[in-house]
Formats: structure tokens, C-alpha cells, sequence
């Protein structure tokens, strides 16, 4: 037979250089490569066969052979195989894709490109371990086969085969570098199952190896795509063991999620919910859980781009028939088919969480808990869809130890009031013991507490819920429907309220206030101004937030506050004023849970004060 020596254009030599050494990040992937060939070509034969008696092949399959020896590893498959003109075609897809173009597209790696799918780029991902690769093919049907060979230099031959099997055998003649450590000692057998169970596990063909001729022939992958089966036809247990595989956790999931898309872009998804958190939710780096499969190969296991990142404690696996992939498989381009996936994904996850909601309240106590705090973070991003976060979500209250769903809060809210209450603070006890709720207990209006380090930031850029607003006891005028503070009272403490403003630098005003019933006083933030907690927040992040003044609130109700009016009318001038001036604003300010500028002089005044009261 003929041999017919080619030569690389000098563009191609480049290109496969640079595939080689710079594009992809992990030797392991050749052999994850080269069975998805295998498996595309098994697919292509089945599907010929539907239409053609003589292409059917009953036992569809895929060889690993390993010969420690001759240092080679081959796959063969016995699917539909190539014709020399297909052969050069395909593999030749470098060599015509070797522009200028694409050299500087690779180089700068802003915009890589779109070549995944093509049988060559692959295929030559084999050259990171090859010192030579040889490929036997014969198509289906046809009476010859190809072999084409190259050391991944500047030329490749192709010769005609009279006597080669039906299907492709790609023979990979290693180097002896990577057999010098065991990880990557690609003829033993050990190594090729761990690679095997990585990438390809779920293939839907056997992936049979041999260690030596007659040496007894081992299936290394499962074939157990939960995710492809009807979820009638597989049972709980399999899919909590699966789970545990994927997630690393002895612990059951609370929720099995399973969905199929079908139509101009198909996928299917099996996602589970955990019953705890993973250690790293809350770290910059924590990894996500969704692992990404294409055509059951194992491409991503930190796939971020398929959830939002408010879900990522989700764990699970998608497989898409076709999607668009970088030219080593590993980074996701942003195309409009990852963008429906992940608002697929978002929206049945969140809809399962409603559902558990409504249906199991054990189980959705447990899991708000674990992971209430990540979920509302999504409120921080417009782009999601906040109204579907606030129907999942849950909050403390004055109603009850129980958490509310802002829905029941709307039920069982007030005749007229039209705004939804809420405080924030660092716990629920410094909360609910803040004088801020004093004239909404006593009125009967219920209050959200809200307590986690996210509800500072979300209700500053989420305005309403079904048309009601949110609106922060602690911060602005009070306007609550009764016993406001007339005209007339407020007009006979005007010279207090004057005098305590130009004594107290650290307020911005003073005034009379109807939130309180039982309290002196409380410092309360401008409608559009920064909280304690928040301006805390900012500080511990490192940013430099200046000092926000605050207004002091009196209750002219309280008997201290009535005694210094009078005292401040009989002798204005007297120091002892200006001490209880202070005392009234430093209770105010340890009454909110706040810090105390100078403990150790307030401490003095406070027991000076007691010690003539004695």
C-alpha cells in the first residue's frame, strides 16, 4: 500500500505547540478526549444502524489496551469508523484552522476559540504524553481502512489498510517522562481506571481494558447515569448514594431534584439539596457544587457559571447534548444556552424550596437555617429574581419564636398600615430588647428581626413586597397612627431639646418621639443614613465610612425627661445638667447595643450620680 507523507503548514505547527503546552492544564484529559471520540463514534453507528441492517452492531464498546513495555496505551472503539478523506478532514481541522486569527485569539486567551467538537482538536491533545500517535480506522461498510501516524511534528502520513477492523484504534506511544511517577504512569491499569472513574464513568458504552494479551478483560465505568433515567425507574437509594458520591457527605439530601429540557437545546439536570452546610459556604473561595457533563464526559466539578452563587450550596449534575466549550473543555463560554440553563435551574430549585415551604415545614425549618443566609444574598443582585427570593424566604418576629414568611406577616398585618416593619441588629435578643419597638408593641404592630450580617445590605436596595413597603423602626420619624407628639408638646420642649443639641456634639438633633413607651430616649438613623451595624459592616471590609451623627429621640412620657425639662427651665447654667445630658445620650446608645466612646468616663459620671443619690 501506498504511503502518503503531508506537511503541516507552519501556522498548524504553532497552533499545536501552543495547544500543547499552554491550553490545557491537566495531562489526564487526552484519555478523557479520546473516549469521547470513541463514544461519538458509537453513537453515530447506532443511529446508522436504525436506518441500515448493515451497519447494526450488537456489542458496542470501547478498548482500553495498556502495554507497559512498548510503553502504549490504544482505544479502539468499533463504531462508524472514517474514510481516508474523513481522516484527513477531521484531524486536519488544525491545519485549516491555522490562521493568524486564531493564533492571537489562543496567545492572548481573552476570547478562546469555539473548536471543541472538532475531532482533531481532541485528538490532539494526545501529544502532551505522545511521542508518536498512530490511528487504525476503517469506516463502516466500507472494504479498506487508514492508518495515520504522526510524532506531532511538521509532517503526518496516511496509508491505505486492506485488513484493519471496522471502527478506530488511536495508539499512543508515551514518553517515558510521564511514566515516572505513578500518577501519571499512563500503561498501568490503576491509573487508567482513576481517570476513567473521573471523566468518563457515566459514558454510555463499556469501557473494557486489558492489561496484557490474554489477561482477563475489566469493565471500568459504571454506565449509571441516574440523571438519564426516568426517575420512577430509579429508587431513593440510589439516588442518596449518588449524592454522597458527588457531595462528600454522610448525610442525606432534604430534596432530589430532576428535570429534562428537550427541544433545540436539550440537557438534562439531577440537583439535590443538603440537609447542612458545606464548611466553605460563606468563604471567598468555597467551591460550588454542580459538576458540568457533556454527552455523560465529565467536564467541570465547580461549575459556577449553571447556578447563581446564592445557590451555591446546591449540589447535583447537568449533561448537555451540545454545548459551546473552550477548546480544552475546562471554562464555560458565556452563550445564551448557559444563561437558560442557569435560569432553568434557579427557578426549579427555588420553586422546590416553595414547595417544601408549603408541604413540610420540618423540612424547610431545617433548611432555611442551614442555608437562609446565602439564599438571601441573591436580594443584593437585580439581576435575579428578588419577589421569588422573598416568597422562599423566612424571618424572625415579634409575633412568635417562630420564624414568619413575609406573606403571613401581610395577613395578619393591621387594618391601614400600608408599610412592613423591620429592625436590624446583631441578635435577636439585642433586638427585641431595643426601645426602638416600644410603641410598636405597645400598639400591636408586628416587626421583622432581622439579624444576619445580609439583611443590613438587602433592605437598603429592596423597597417592597406585594406593593408594601419596608420600613426600618430605627430609622426616620415615626409615623405611627396614634398618640403622635402634638404641637403643643413639643413646642413646650423646644428650649430642652435646643440646649441638649448644642451640648451633645455627637447628635445631629433632638426631638420628641412617640416610638417610645417605657424608655427615656433612643437614637434613631436619618431615613436615607447609614445604621451602627452597617457602618461596622463597612469598616471590618476596610473601607473608611466616617462617623454618621445620630438623632436623639426623647419620650416626653418618661419621668427623667420631664425632670430635666424643668430643671433645664430653673437653672440652665447648672453643670450637673450637662452630666445628665450625657448619661441620657450614653443609656441611649448601651440601650441599641451600641459602643460607648469613652466607657470609663460614663462609668464615673454614672457613679458619682448614684453616689448622691444614696
Amino acid at each position: 500500500m501506498t504511503t502518503e507523507t503531508l506537511e503541516f503548514q507552519a501556522e498548524a505547527r504553532q497552533l499545536l505547540q501552543l495547544m500543547v503546552h499552554s491550553i490545557y492544564s491537566n495531562k489526564d484529559v487526552f484519555l478523557r478526549e479520546l473516549i469521547s471520540n470513541a463514544s461519538d463514534a458509537l453513537d453515530k453507528r447506532r443511529l446508522a444502524g436504525l436506518t441500515d441492517e448493515g451497519l447494526r452492531a450488537d456489542d458496542l464498546h470501547i478498548d482500553l489496551a495498556v502495554d507497559p513495555d512498548a510503553r502504549t496505551l490504544t482505544v479502539r472503539d468499533n463504531g462508524i469508523g472514517m474514510s481516508r478523506d474523513e481522516v484527513v478532514g477531521l484531524i486536519g481541522t488544525i491545519a485549516r484552522s491555522g490562521t493568524a486569527e486564531t493564533l492571537r485569539r489562543l496567545r492572548e486567551s481573552k476570547e478562546p476559540a469555539e473548536l471543541i467538537g472538532q475531532f482533531g482538536v481532541g485528538f490532539y491533545s494526545t501529544f502532551m504524553v505522545a511521542d508518536k500517535v498512530t490511528l487504525l480506522t476503517r469506516k463502516a461498510g466500507e472494504p479498506t481502512g487508514t492508518r495515520w501516524e504522526s510524532a506531532g511534528e511538521g509532517t503526518y502520513t496516511v496509508e491505505e489498510v486492506a485488513d484493519a477492523p471496522e471502527g478506530t484504534a488511536v495508539t499512543v506511544h508515551l514518553r517515558p517522562e510521564d511514566g515516572e511517577d505513578g500518577l501519571h504512569d499512563y500503561t498501568d491499569l490503576a491509573t487508567v481506571r482513576r481517570i476513567v472513574k473521573r471523566y468518563s464513568d457515566f459514558i454510555a458504552f463499556p469501557i473494557r481494558a486489558t492489561a496484557a494479551a490474554g489477561a482477563e478483560e475489566q469493565v471500568l465505568n459504571s454506565m449509571k447515569a441516574l440523571w438519564a433515567r426516568p426517575r420512577a425507574e430509579v429508587a431513593e437509594e440510589e439516588y442518596r448514594e449518588f449524592y454522597r458520591h458527588i457531595a462528600h457527605d454522610w448525610t442525606d439530601p432534604l430534596e432530589t431534584i430532576s428535570l429534562r429540557a428537550e427541544g433545540t437545546f436539550e440537557y438534562e439536570a439531577l440537583l439535590f439539596i443538603p440537609a447542612r452546610r458545606p464548611h466553605d459556604l460563606f468563604q471567598r473561595d468555597g467551591r460550588h457544587g454542580v459538576q458540568l457533563y457533556v454527552k455523560r464526559v465529565f467536564i467541570l466539578e465547580d461549575s459556577r457559571e449553571l447556578l447563581p452563587d446564592h445557590l451555591r450550596f446546591v449540589k447535583g449534575v447537568v449533561d448537555a447534548a451540545d454545548l459551546s466549550l473552550n477548546i480544552s473543555r475546562e471554562i464555560l463560554q458565556q452563550d445564551r444556552h448557559i444563561q437558560l440553563i442557569r435560569r432553568r435551574l434557579a427557578k426549579k430549585v427555588t420553586a422546590t424550596i416553595k414547595e417544601m415551604m408549603t408541604g413540610d415545614a420540618d423540612k424547610y425549618r431545617t433548611f432555611w437555617r442551614e442555608f437562609g443566609p446565602a439564599v438571601k444574598e441573591g436580594l443584593l443582585d437585580p439581576a435575579e429574581d428578588r419577589k421569588a427570593i422573598l416568597d422562599i424566604a423566612s424571618f424572625a418576629s415579634t409575633a412568635g419564636e417562630e420564624p414568619t414568611s413575609l406573606a403571613d406577616y401581610l395577613a395578619r398585618m393591621k387594618d391601614g398600615q400600608d408599610k412592613i416593619y423591620y429592625m436590624t441588629g446583631e441578635s435577636r435578643a439585642q433586638v427585641e430588647n431595643s426601645p426602638h419597638l416600644e410603641a410598636f408593641r405597645a400598639q400591636g404592630y408586628e416587626v421583622l428581626l432581622l439579624t444576619d450580617p445580609v439583611d443590613e445590605i438587602w433592605v437598603e436596595g429592596v423597597p417592597e413586597y406585594e406593593g408594601k413597603e419596608f420600613s426600618s423602626v430605627a430609622r426616620g420619624a415615626v409615623d405611627l397612627p396614634a398618640d403622635e407628639v402634638s404641637e403643643e408638646r413639643t413646642g413646650s420642649y423646644a428650649a430642652l431639646l435646643g440646649w441638649l443639641g448644642e451640648t451633645l456634639a455627637e447628635v445631629k438633633d433632638v426631638r420628641l418621639t412617640s416610638r417610645l413607651t417605657n424608655s427615656p430616649a433612643c437614637l434613631v438613623s436619618d431615613a436615607d443614613g447609614l445604621t451602627p451595624t452597617l457602618e461596622k459592616m463597612y469598616r471590618a471590609m476596610g473601607q473608611d465610612v466616617p462617623t454618621a451623627r445620630r438623632i436623639l429621640e426623647l419620650n416626653p412620657e418618661h419621668p427623667l425627661v420631664g425632670a430635666l425639662r424643668t430643671a433645664h427651665e430653673e437653672r440652665a447654667d447648672d453643670p450637673a445638667l450637662v452630666e445628665t445630658a450625657e448619661l441620657l445620650y450614653g443609656t441611649a446608645l448601651l440601650a441599641e447595643g451600641g459602643d460607648l466612646a469613652d466607657p470609663a468616663r460614663f462609668a464615673k459620671l454614672l457613679a458619682d450620680r448614684l453616689a448622691r443619690t444614696v
